[in-house]
C-alpha cells in the first residue's frame, strides 16, 4: 500500500472534497472547544466558498494531493509570501488514513514545491488545539517562532529553512510514489 503525491489544480474534484473535509474538521474542533457545538452549516458553507484556494496555483503557489492506493486522502499547499518565503497550508490527511505515513511525505513534497518556486524558507501557523499538527511540524524540523501574520485563529507560528532544489535526504518529490 503506497501514497502517491502529485500537483493538482486547487479546484479539482479531489482538492475540493479534501478542502471541505479539512475545513469542516478544523472548524468543528474550534467550535466544540470554545462554544460546545459544531459549526453552523450556513457559516461552514460561506467559509468553504470564500476560501477556494486560488492562491495555491502556479506560478506563486502549488497544491499537492496525496492518494493512498489511488484514492485522494490528503493535501498540502504552499504559496509564496515573498520571493524567499513560502507559507505551508492545508496540510491534511483524512481521518481514516491517519497513521499510514502520509503527512510527512506530503510536507516533504510541499517543501520541494516551495524550493521550486524559489523559496528559501517555509513558514506556517496553526492553533493550540491542533496538537497533532504541532507535533508533526516539530518532528519535521520546524522551529516555533514569533508571529509572521495577524490571523486571528493562529496561536503558534513555525519556520524551516530549506536546502537545495533536491528532495531532502532523498525524499521523493511531487508525483513519486512513497510508502
Amino acid at each position: 500500500m503506497t501514497w502517491t503525491i502529485a500537483p493538482e489544480p486547487y479546484d479539482s474534484p479531489a482538492a475540493t472534497a479534501l478542502w471541505r473535509a479539512y475545513y469542516t474538521e478544523v472548524s468543528d474542533r474550534w467550535y466544540l472547544l470554545h462554544e460546545g457545538r459544531r459549526t453552523d452549516p450556513d457559516e461552514l458553507e460561506r467559509e468553504i466558498a470564500a476560501r477556494d484556494g486560488a492562491e495555491l496555483k502556479p506560478p506563486t503557489g502549488q497544491l499537492l494531493i496525496g492518494r493512498y492506493n489511488g484514492t485522494p486522502g490528503g493535501s498540502a499547499g504552499v504559496r509564496l509570501l515573498d520571493p524567499d518565503t513560502a507559507e505551508l497550508t492545508r496540510v491534511f490527511v483524512l481521518p481514516g488514513l491517519r497513521g499510514l505515513n502520509g503527512a510527512a511525505p506530503l510536507v516533504a513534497a510541499a517543501e520541494l514545491a516551495a524550493r521550486l518556486l524559489g523559496a528559501r524558507r517555509v513558514v506556517l501557523d496553526t492553533r493550540g488545539d491542533l496538537v497533532e499538527a504541532r507535533a508533526l511540524y516539530a518532528r519535521l524540523g520546524y522551529t516555533e517562532t514569533g508571529p509572521h501574520n495577524t490571523d486571528p485563529y493562529a496561536e503558534h507560528w513555525f519556520r524551516k529553512e530549506l536546502g537545495s532544489d533536491q528532495g531532502p535526504d532523498g525524499d521523493p518529490g511531487p508525483g513519486e510514489a512513497v510508502s
